[in-house]
């Protein structure tokens, strides 16, 4: 499980709708019912940390012990819609020593974080579904001074 530099093809994608409201994760409508009408990439916005856990019983193939956090994103002054939130799993600090496997990281309310891209959030060969069922690439949010 390890986090990589990210290009340009990798986004953090929440859904813009015509009423302006921004949701994550993305869908056809918005909460209101306007339709969908563009992409926002989280990566570009500035996230904190709202509310923190670690998890010592994780799943098969998931890091333990596995901090996870709720993040709200800046979206803006002239944003007028609902928060944008997203919960996932704290990387290490970018100047801390790299936490490896064990998932030990530090982090507070109110810590600024960026987005950081995982090829491997959990081990594919430790779950009871085919690797191949699905992704298991995303996002963990880095605390930034």
């Amino acid at each position: 499980m390890s986090e990589n530099t990210q290009t340009d093809d990798q986004t953090f994608e929440a859904a813009e709708y015509a009423d302006g409201t921004v949701t994550y994760p993305p869908h056809t409508v918005s909460p209101n019912g306007a339709e969908r009408v563009g992409t926002v990439d989280l990566r570009e916005r500035e996230g904190r940390v709202v509310t923190w856990t670690t998890s010592t019983a994780t799943p098969p193939g998931v890091r333990e012990p596995n901090t996870l956090a709720i993040v709200e994103f800046d979206m803006g002054e002239e944003y007028d819609g609902p928060v944008v939130r997203a919960l996932g799993q704290v990387a290490p600090r970018a100047d801390a020593d790299d936490a490896g496997e064990s998932g030990d990281v530090d982090v507070d309310i109110g810590d600024r974080v960026e987005p950081v891209y995982a090829d491997d959030l959990r081990e594919p060969g430790a779950g009871i579904r085919e690797p191949e069922s699905q992704e298991w690439d995303g996002f963990r949010f880095r605390p930034v001074e």
